[in-house]
Parts: C-alpha cells; structure tokens; sequence
C-alpha cells in the first residue's frame, strides 16, 4: 500500500507538470506538441491503471532480489521508459535506468526527480552503453534487464543475458508491414495513413512496408497518395500564427542529422539501384524559422519495389521512408511480410474476413491487425515479437507484472525464448 501510494503521488505530480515535461520532449527530440503531450499522457494514464490493479496482480508474487535495468531508446522517453520503471517499482523492485544516448535527458532527469521526491527508489544514470552495459547488464546484482531498442546493441545485450541466465525483456526492431489483398474499404485505409507517420515513423511498432497485390496498385495509390501528401513537416514551434503557441504538425526532425543523412543515402541508393520514386515531399519554408538550420529534416518519401540488394528492402528505415511491394500471389504476399524474419506488429487489409483469419497465422508478427493498425499497448494487452524483433519474456498487464516478480516455485514465464519459449 505504501509503495502504491508513492507512486500515485508521483503521478499526480507528473500530471502537474505535464505541459512542462511535454515541452521538454518538444525542446529535446523534436516532437511535436499533440504526439509529445500524448506521450505524457499515456505515461500517466498507463501506470495508473496499474495502481489499480496491481494487487491483483501480485497475489502470490514478490519482487525480484536485485534492482531491474533499463536501458532503452530514446523516441518514446515517457510512454515507454518511464510507465516501464514506475510500473517496475510498483511491483515493490528498485529500478535503475540508463538515459538514451541521442536525447530526452532532461525530460527522464525531471520525472525521475518527481519520483524520487515522493520516495519511489528509481535511479537514472549516464554514459557510454558499452561502459555501462557491465553494471546494467552484467552485474550479478541485477534482477532483470528490460532493453528497446536497435537489433545489433539487442543481439550482445541478448548473449549477455544468455550466458549470465537472468531474467530479460529485450525489444528490438523488425520490418512491420501492411498487406492489401482483395480489399476495396479505400476511404478508411487514406484516413489512417497520416496516423501512420506518427513520430516520423521513429517508433517501433511504425509501418513502413505496404505489401499491395498488383491488381489493385491504382485503387491503393489513389487512397495513399492524397493522405501522404497532406502531411505537414517542420519546427514543433515555428508557429504561423501569434495566437497559435505550437503548431499542429504531424512530423517534427529526426533524431539527428547524421540520421537524415542516412535515410537520404538510402533513399539516393535504392533509387539507383532500381526503385521508382512515387512521392518525395518539399519543405515549406513557412513551417521553419528563419535561417534554421534543416539538415535533421527528413519530408515523407515512398519508394516502389526497393531491391533486394538495398538495406530498405529487408530492414526498418527508422524514419519517414515507406516502400511498396507488389505481389501477384497469397504465397508471395506472405513472404514479402515477412522479409525480415520477425516483427511486432502487422496488419492485412481484406473484405474477406476468412481471408484474414486463414492468412494472419502465417505472418510473423506478434499482433496482426484486421483492416486496422496494431499498436504496443500497455495495460491488459500483451506485447511481444517474433523472430529477431524480440527475445525473453512477454510483457503486458500480468505478464509484464510477472515478468519483474518472482512466483511460485517452477514457474515459467511466457515470451520468445530459446528453450521453448519458455524462461524460469
């Protein structure tokens, strides 16, 4: 009760200050206001409902002996990272969090501030990863180490954890796709495309694949282009009007602007080496202030048929890069979608809902969306990946609870594990 309490009473606290800790994420990684206030709020939301179930949840259960790890990327600083070390903390552990190298330090410096002030033991620590992997990976101290982020870091965080034996929850990025196959709902499939753009496509349950069967290639353009090309890019506070404190924009920069460069490298090679650009979107200087420097700006681009021998092919662009595959078969519609050996989300567009439930089996990913997109989902929705896209323990309501508890004697818990999916 008294552990519930601290960390009801740092919500209420981060809901005070909900404006300023969204202004940082606006100030720090470039988001703008609406999906920047969303993450906050989704933080605070989240693990609310968390406090009211948690009892529930840790009938039989106690924490875990040594604090858990968290080291994760930086897109999603609240509604990721934070809900995950408050909800860990709440479960009765003491958490110890790395900040993300490419930003949100101030934001996570604040609310962990807030929580430390109300008593709750979270700790937030900085440095090189690969120095500190030895005390937030390998120390034996640690309970459990909870990772999101990139396939490469996630693959030696994995054999540390491997060899050491200690519990995990390691997210990592996978190619999500969108199949269109004897679909005709054109109109809901153009309003959700913007959504799909959320963050610039820097999240990773975004969609950057559409696998689209031939035959309906102009009915599909005609949906997506119109919706693609209404997308507003620039400075989250470069405002049009005085009146107006943050402009409503649906993409701010990437990260960096090293990581635009690469985006547009891969873009210029793709087309090179055979793509066909179907849309490239301008700057409107009207959307910046003056004189701003640009070169972390990334406008929507898609590509038609990236090649095999391009990284866009088969790997997540991690930014504002869609590519469109065409297929003329069931067999080769599922093996465009699964290109990249496991994702976390996936969605089939179909009229024909036995279509849906006979084919989504088959897809590789760990949720599969009906017509609609699928998200990470907290609360009492499950969330893990198939393949390479995740290892160790499913997370989610009671598993995510579990996942950072001991129980009973024997137990097993669910996830993507080597010996059977299964992990004491």
């Amino acid at each position: 009760p008294e552990r519930r309490a601290r960390v009801a009473a740092t919500l209420d606290a981060l809901a005070h200050h909900r404006d300023l800790l969204s202004l940082l994420l606006v100030r720090e990684i470039g988001k703008p206001w609406r999906p920047a206030t969303a993450d906050v709020d989704r933080a605070i939301d989240g693990v609310r409902w968390y406090t009211e179930n948690i009892d529930r949840m840790l009938d039989g259960r106690a924490p875990l002996d040594g604090p858990v790890s968290n080291i994760a990327s930086w897109n999603y600083p609240m509604s990721v990272l934070v809900h995950a070390m408050l909800v860990q903390a709440l479960a009765g552990n003491a958490v110890i969090a790395k900040t993300p190298t490419d930003g949100g330090v101030t934001c996570l410096t604040l609310a962990c501030a807030l929580a430390a002030r109300e008593g709750v033991p979270v700790t937030l620590v900085s440095g090189n990863g690969g120095e500190l992997s030895r005390a937030l990976v390998r120390a034996p101290e640690i309970g459990c180490v909870s990772f999101v982020g990139g396939r490469d870091t996630g693959a030696a965080v994995a054999t540390a954890v491997a060899d050491l034996g200690k519990r995990h929850i390691l997210e990592q990025e996978g190619l999500n796709t969108w199949g269109v196959w004897n679909y005709s709902d054109w109109d809901t499939l153009s309003a959700v495309i913007p959504t799909l753009f959320d963050h610039g496509k820097q999240r990773c349950t975004a969609y950057p694949r559409f696998v689209v069967q031939r035959t309906l290639f102009d009915e599909f353009l005609a949906a997506y282009l119109p919706a693609v090309r209404s997308l507003r890019v620039g400075h989250p506070l470069a405002v049009e009007r005085p009146d107006d404190p943050y402009p409503d924009l649906d993409l701010g920069p990437v990260i960096n602007a090293a990581k635009a460069k690469d985006l547009h490298d891969q873009v210029a090679e793709a087309i090179d080496r055979g793509a066909v650009p179907l849309h490239r979107g301008s700057h409107d200087p009207a959307r910046f202030l003056p004189g701003q420097d640009i070169s972390a700006y990334v406008q929507p681009v898609t590509l038609l048929n990236p090649p095999p021998s391009s990284p866009l092919h088969h790997a997540e662009p991690f930014g504002p890069v869609d590519t469109i595959v065409l297929v003329d078969t069931e067999a080769e519609l599922l093996a465009a979608m699964n290109a990249s050996n496991g994702a976390l989300v996936a969605t089939l567009s179909t009229d024909d809902p036995s279509v849906h439930e006979r084919l989504a089996p088959q897809i590789r990913a760990f949720k599969t969306g009906h017509n609609r997109p699928r998200s990470r989902g907290d609360r009492d929705e499950l969330f893990g990946g198939f393949g390479q896209s995740w290892r160790g323990a499913f997370v989610g309501g009671d598993l995510l609870v579990r996942a950072v508890t001991q129980g009973p004697a024997g137990e097993r818990l669910p996830g993507n594990f080597p010996d059977h999916h299964l992990m004491p």
